[in-house]
């Protein structure tokens, strides 16, 4: 199996130069082969990374499997968090693209200890008034996006999940000293034309 970063690099590299090169913006309302193949390439490329993380998953094991075959699997972790017993977790973030964010614990001995999907019902819950937004990112990993809204004093933060098939966003809301004053799950309402 290719490692994810060289194959969508390869997929984005085909789809940018087809879609977006300057013969293919001439005339919009016939779209060119190279165009649609370029399309065609980068929804591939992106629907075989959506499918990479279960593979992934099922070739690691907890107790058993190193650090180092870890990071040949997902790669480099957007963030490492340090662990009061020594250990740490490696933050795997699939937003905004994606629904989940994965954090995986290495323990002191060099083993994978846990590797859990955090955009989560039972995770959200735990989101509660007064936290800080740190805390908050140590939990569900990086947002898809961040809002500031500087009339308000706030900001929101926003990460996107599946409850089944039905798309949701899970909403944060910091105050001014970037403490959770709410937070809310809503559907993920279609976006565009």
């Amino acid at each position: 199996m290719l490692h994810w970063p060289a194959t969508f690099s390869v997929a984005f590299f085909v789809a940018f130069s087809a879609v977006f090169s300057i013969p293919a913006f001439a005339d919009r309302h016939q779209p060119s082969p190279r165009r649609v193949l370029g399309w065609g390439a980068l929804l591939l490329g992106l629907s075989f990374l959506a499918g990479c993380d279960p593979q992934r998953i099922r070739e690691l094991e907890e107790g058993l499997s190193s650090e180092s075959q870890v990071r040949e699997r997902f790669g480099e972790p957007e963030r490492i968090w340090p662990e009061a017993d020594g250990g740490h977790t490696l933050e795997y973030n699939r937003q905004p693209a994606g629904n989940t964010n994965y954090m995986i614990t290495i323990g002191p001995d060099g083993k994978m200890s846990a590797l859990r999907q955090v955009l989560a019902p039972h995770h959200f819950e735990r989101v509660q008034p007064g936290l800080q937004a740190e805390q908050v990112r140590r939990m569900l990993g990086k947002p898809a996006r961040q809002v500031p809204y500087a009339l308000k004093q706030q900001s929101e933060w926003y990460w996107s999940w599946l409850d089944g098939t039905r798309r949701m966003e899970f909403t944060v809301v910091f105050d001014a000293n970037d403490q959770v004053l709410r937070s809310y799950s809503a559907e993920k309402l279609h976006e565009g034309p």
